[in-house]
């Protein structure tokens, strides 16, 4: 089962599980708040950053 979580680049929302529930999480969050994706990777935070 997919769920929403938290996007660590944007900040937006984005999916997190076994992919196949995708659509449903998608149809709870607005087109806006919605994460697209990235090319780059997140920048590694430090251990005293992450929270």
């Amino acid at each position: 089962m997919c769920v929403p979580t938290t996007c660590t680049t944007c900040g937006k929302t984005t999916w997190s599980g076994c992919g196949a529930h995708i659509d449903e999480v998608r149809a709870t969050v607005p087109a806006d708040r919605w994460c697209g994706g990235h090319t780059d990777p997140a920048p590694a935070k430090r251990w005293w950053q992450r929270g």
